[in-house]
């Protein structure tokens, strides 16, 4: 921790310059500093839905840019993505209360045969990151895994991840089931993972395939924006 940060007393700050430090310290990855300022805020009489909004989730957004554009790497966006969910870990209960609006639902899982989960943890971190609620079915994950929380959270977007290309096709063989029961199109479906490409996501029918969270992150608001809209029309 640097001196400056030593001398920094978060409650002597005014709103607009707290907001501003938790960005940092979000960046930085500080989680006792955050939950301290989630705390002085509420004291203030913020919104919970304010402060996940302003200093979280725009938080967050710098977060993203920086990792998409190599600025930052793995190990310090799980850093900032911790400082998150512990913020949001006290706002949680106090948004429920007040039925603040979610960006929207997803499921997400690694497939079956695939014990990796570094990327879809940090996929699941990012969007909730951004407003999403996230339902992590873990890894390992046969099509009745997906269908069971698809019926049980009745999210919006489906995720899948996979790191083997041996365990790749199997993604094909979730979203074709979803297809024989004519629920594909109830669902925004996009899938991840090293070995994988935009050819492959467009050959097994999914939405879109994105190359990392902060990518998946901006495809599932686009599409979240979309189907908004559609809605709206219908």
């Amino acid at each position: 921790m640097s001196d400056d940060q030593d001398d920094l007393v978060l409650s002597e700050l005014e709103d607009d310059d707290l907001v501003q430090q938790m960005h940092d310290d979000l960046y930085d990855g500080l989680k006792e500093e955050i939950e301290e300022a989630v705390n002085i805020l509420l004291e203030r009489g913020w919104e919970p839905y304010r402060i996940l909004t302003e200093a979280l989730v725009a938080g967050m957004t710098i977060v993203g840019k920086d990792f998409r554009d190599g600025i930052l790497f793995v190990p310090e966006v799980l850093l900032a993505a911790n400082a998150m969910k512990a913020g949001m870990a006290i706002l949680k209960p106090l948004l429920a209360e007040t039925g603040a609006p979610t960006v929207g639902r997803m499921v997400i899982g690694t497939v079956k045969g695939d014990i990796h989960d570094i990327g879809k943890n940090l996929v699941s971190m990012m969007m909730e990151g951004a407003g999403f609620e996230v339902i992590d079915i873990g890894i390992n994950n046969p099509v009745e895994s997906y269908l069971e929380a698809l019926e049980t959270e009745k999210p919006d977007i489906l995720g899948m991840s996979a790191l083997l290309t041996t365990t790749m096709p199997y993604m094909k063989t979730v979203i074709d089931t979803l297809v024989q029961k004519g629920i594909r199109d109830d669902y925004v479906v996009l899938v991840g993972g090293a070995p994988l490409n935009e050819e492959f996501g467009k050959a097994i029918g999914a939405d879109a395939y994105c190359r990392d969270a902060a990518v998946a992150v901006e495809t599932a608001k686009a599409m979240m924006a979309r189907r908004h809209n559609r809605v709206a029309v219908g």
